[in-house]
């Protein structure tokens, strides 16, 4: 039942559960990605996996039980298809998901990533990435990223396409809230700190970059 109800969620491309009899916390993509608490029981992964296909088959076969998300009114987003929080003419995703604030849709065939962050939605190219799992920073900036076969990648490491659904120009500035910069100088100001702390670098190159955030507020 935890599983039906976790790759339901994930509209039967995706599913993320926590129960003791499944290793613990785990998450399931389809396509082959598997992750389990009990990280070396391969034969719990075969059966996680094999039950989660079963699932998927049941949802593909059943409109009902298809996890439409919330509707939105941000402007730009597809409004033909309420339901549809990314951009028009993606179609429909490999896999969704959310974590606090911030929800994502992946698209695999057409390497695209839709991410839902502070009410602002960002597509991203996911270039030659086999995206597998997504994770938010719990503190400071609440970076987002994900796993590839490269490892653990920062998101915005990533080519931008658009932002909430216009053209994106990295020739253009990018207009961020001010709440929002103050909260990233916070945030390098730590970074600094500790740096310096460790030793990596000067009480003086400290002191300079110090005074030049600050300048900003």
């Amino acid at each position: 039942m935890e599983l039906f109800i976790a790759v339901t969620n994930g509209n039967g491309g995706m599913a993320q559960f926590n129960h003791p009899d499944l290793g613990g916390m785990g998450q399931w993509m389809s396509g082959g990605m598997i992750m389990v608490g009990d990280m070396f029981n391969h034969g719990l992964k075969q059966t996680i996996d094999q039950l989660c296909y079963e699932i998927a088959n049941i949802i593909a076969s059943r409109s009902d039980l298809w996890q439409a998300p919330p509707p939105v009114t941000h402007s730009g987003f597809n409004s033909t298809a309420a339901y549809n929080w990314w951009p028009d003419g993606l179609q429909n995703p490999t896999s969704t998901g959310s974590q606090n604030q911030m929800r994502y849709a992946y698209f695999a065939a057409i390497n695209r990533l839709a991410i839902e962050n502070n009410g602002h939605v960002t597509l991203y190219d996911t270039l030659n990435h086999q995206i597998g799992g997504f994770s938010q920073q719990q503190s400071g900036t609440g970076s987002i990223s994900f796993t590839s076969q490269y490892g653990v990648v920062d998101v915005n490491s990533l080519p931008i396409i658009s932002i909430d659904n216009q053209p994106f120009s990295p020739a253009q500035p990018t207009v961020i809230p001010e709440q929002e910069q103050d909260s990233d100088i916070f945030a390098t100001l730590e970074k600094l700190a500790s740096l310096k702390a460790k030793g990596i670098i000067s009480e003086d190159e400290f002191n300079r970059k110090k005074a030049e955030l600050l300048a900003r507020l």
